[in-house]
């Protein structure tokens, strides 16, 4: 065989094998993009809550799950939103949670509704949510609380003093005080309303 056919054969073989690796990777991106579409829960909007009207997509069956603790809860002593002193004590008897949040805070925004549904449904068995809002002044928090229609207490806290109390500095952060005034649960991250029925409900029955 002569040096030209061994070339052509080569280059033949060379541009099918390419061609053969194209089809498989637009095949892979294909599946990728069925895959999303079929898959459960998959996000299908990132609407941001605050800016649109709309309520964000609640926290899915795999937020984030408590850590047991057992410590006294802290003191903790601010102004609410009509700048009347307010102290977690004020809830003695009560299962509290205490959820540090943000308004610019996109899990903190999407676990609200969750929160404030739980609450509704619960509160008539001595639940309570206290929502502080770290390093914001009270107007941002009240026009974030006319907009969700939150009706637990919200309180500002300009500079953070819970977040000191607990010290735990990320965003959104939970705890569920007892009855007893002890602090029982502790979440970093959004919370789903599952987490909330396996882990509040029963200190609730308590």
């Amino acid at each position: 065989m002569s040096m030209p056919s061994r070339r052509r054969i080569k280059r033949k073989q060379k541009n099918t094998r390419y061609l053969a690796m194209t089809l498989v990777g637009v095949g892979l991106l294909i599946l990728s993009g069925v895959a999303l579409v079929l898959l459960p829960g998959a996000e299908r909007s990132s609407a941001d809550p605050v800016n649109s009207g709309q309520a964000a997509s609640a926290p899915g069956e795999a937020s984030s799950v408590p850590v047991a603790v057992d410590f006294a809860a802290p003191q903790l002593d601010l102004l609410d939103l009509q700048d009347k002193p307010v102290s977690l004590s004020d809830f003695a008897g009560q299962v509290v949670l205490v959820n540090n949040w943000a308004t610019w805070c996109p899990p903190c925004k999407a676990e609200m509704p969750v929160l404030h549904e739980y609450y509704q449904q619960h509160s008539r068995q001595g639940f309570i949510i206290v929502a502080i809002a770290a390093g914001e002044a009270p107007q941002q928090v009240a026009a974030f609380v006319e907009q969700y229609g939150l009706t637990f207490p919200v309180w500002p806290d300009p500079t953070q003093s819970a977040m000191d109390a607990f010290r735990n500095f990320n965003l959104p952060s939970s705890y569920v005080i007892d009855r007893s005034g002890q602090v029982r649960l502790a979440w970093t991250g959004a919370i789903s309303r599952a987490m909330l029925e396996k882990h509040v409900t029963p200190l609730l029955e308590d």
